[in-house]
Order: C-alpha cells, then sequence, then structure tokens
C-alpha cells in the first residue's frame, strides 16, 4: 500500500444480470479523504478513471458507469465536492493542489495503468496532470466537452450569449457590471442551460441533485460569481500552447449544442499527435446524459 491508503465501506451489487458490483470507500488525501466508488473491479479492461467538473460539482456515475461490463470504472469526489472532505482552508482549492490530488488519487486506487476520462474542468485538470506530473501509466484520455482554456472559453461563450434575446442579454451584462446576480441573472441562466448544457427538457431528478449539490464557495473561489465571466483562481488558466506535448491518444468529444464552439474542439484535436473527435448531434454540455446509446458506441469503440 503507498503513502495514499483507501478503506472500502461497502459492497452491493448493482446489476444483478450483469453481475457489476460497486464498491466505494475513502482514500487518505494531502488535505482530507477523498470519496470514491469503482464498478466492475474485477474486470479485466485496462480501469477507467473519471474526473469530474465543476470546479465544486461531484461525480455522477449515470451512463459512464455501464463501460463497467468490459473494465473497472473508478469515480472519486475532488477535495470540498460530493462526499469528500472540504478543505480547511479556501487558499488549498488551487489548480496546482488538484493537479497534485489526481496523481495521489491514481496512487491511492493502485492503477499502474489506467485511461483518463475528463468532464468539462475534469479534461481540463486530466490535461494539467499530464503536462506536470507526466504519468507513465496514463494510456489514453478522453476528454468530454473539454475546458482547457480560459481565453477560449470565454470567448466561445461570448458567441453564445450573442444570440439570446437582448433583453437577456442586457440582464447578463447589467449583472456582470454590477457584480450582483440576482434572480433575474438566474432566470437568464437557466434559459442558457437549456440551450446548451442540457438540451432535453426537462432536466432529470438526478441532475437538478447534482446541480443543488454544487460547493458554490469553491466554485467562487476557482471560478468566480459568474458563469460566463471568469474572475476566480482559473481566470489564467490556458493549456492551449502546451497540447501538443500530449503523446498518448485522446479522444475529444462534445455536443453539436454545447457549451464549446465545435471549431474549439477541432482545434484541440490537431494540435494533439494522436487526436480524434466526435460530435454528438442534438446534445449540449452534458451530452453523455442526452445521448447515452451514441456517446457510449463513440467511447467504446475508442476504447477497442
Amino acid at each position: 500500500m503507498g503513502k495514499h491508503p483507501r478503506e472500502t465501506i461497502g459492497l452491493v451489487v448493482v446489476d444483478a444480470w450483469r453481475c457489476i458490483e460497486v464498491k466505494e470507500g475513502y482514500i487518505e488525501g494531502a488535505k482530507g479523504r477523498l470519496w470514491y466508488s469503482v464498478y466492475g473491479e474485477d474486470r479485466k479492461g485496462t480501469p477507467l478513471l473519471v474526473v469530474h467538473g465543476g470546479p465544486g460539482f461531484l461525480s455522477m456515475p449515470q451512463v459512464l458507469s455501464d463501460l463497467a461490463d468490459e473494465r473497472p470504472v473508478y469515480f472519486y469526489d475532488q477535495l470540498g465536492c460530493g462526499k469528500s472532505d472540504k478543505a480547511k482552508d479556501m487558499d488549498d482549492y488551487s489548480v496546482e493542489y488538484y493537479t497534485k490530488e489526481l496523481d495521489d488519487v491514481i496512487e491511492g486506487l493502485e492503477l499502474s495503468e489506467v485511461i483518463l476520462f475528463g468532464h468539462s474542468w475534469g479534461a481540463g485538470l486530466v490535461c494539467s496532470h499530464m503536462l506536470e506530473n507526466k504519468p507513465e501509466g496514463v494510456k489514453a484520455l478522453i476528454l468530454s466537452s473539454p475546458y482547457l482554456s480560459t481565453p477560449i472559453w470565454e470567448e466561445d461563450m461570448k458567441k453564445l450569449v450573442s444570440k439570446l434575446p437582448e433583453p437577456m442579454v442586457e440582464i447578463i451584462r447589467k449583472a456582470e457590471s454590477d457584480h450582483e446576480y440576482g434572480e433575474d441573472y438566474f432566470g437568464v441562466m437557466m434559459e442558457f442551460y437549456k440551450r446548451h448544457m442540457y438540451t432535453h427538457t426537462p432536466f432529470p431528478g438526478y441532475l437538478m441533485e447534482a446541480i443543488g449539490a454544487i460547493n458554490q464557495e469553491l466554485y467562487g473561489v476557482m471560478w468566480g460569481p459568474s458563469d460566463l465571466e471568469l474572475t476566480g483562481k482559473l481566470r489564467s488558466f490556458d493549456l492551449s500552447p502546451r497540447l501538443g506535448e500530449i503523446t498518448v491518444p485522446v479522444l475529444l468529444i462534445c455536443g453539436d449544442r454545447d457549451e464549446m464552439d465545435v471549431r474549439t474542439l477541432r482545434d484541440f484535436q490537431m494540435a494533439m499527435s494522436k487526436g480524434q473527435m466526435a460530435v454528438i448531434p442534438d446534445a449540449g454540455h452534458m451530452n453523455h446524459l442526452e445521448k447515452p446509446d451514441i456517446f457510449k458506441a463513440v467511447v467504446r469503440d475508442f476504447l477497442d
């Protein structure tokens, strides 16, 4: 056992027909205990480790856990998220910490070989891990709706905001100018989410519960009070000039109505020597939840 031991706290059968089991427990991280779960730990394929988005969100097993019929699928909640401990000091929330934390999670789970899956901010975290830690055991990456550059992300978001009705655009402008994000602003953001985050209404209950569980303090430190304009620690985050340093096979995925521009995904793919890309039709930022069958077929093809 390494310096980040893990403790199993439960074992249940989640699908008797496929005989897939799920375990959950905790890893001792540098700043607190980190919750994890694993589906199909006994499967023979190269393990898949899922890195959730946010920052401040939490693990969602829906759809991705289905891949445990072929390989172990691991999830973990980042520090301050979901079932993991909160940081004792808000300054502990940083790109540098989370990059090191991912290394600790891989070590704690004893994953000598692994495929990393990152969604949104999680994709940025995965790429930061590859560039800074240079791990040898990571065999491939899957980057879903990847946030890899603040300036590029903001540019894409501005294009989408400009297509909203003018009264909505004005509400956003006023909120960001006054730094006051009230009921009208959040009403506009819900309309934005229906167009570009989860485009198939109504939102499923599990997604609404996850959104309600976001650690807003963490989100504010890392991102800022506005979803559209970054003012937190991620303000200077930009991996785009270094993507060519990632040499493992990479699958990049987005929805055709995503918060990121499809042309941005193409630019990211072209920057990588072994990049592939797929665009999920009639879907947004949560394309894996909106079009699960297409999404799983694309991912399985890449993994094969």
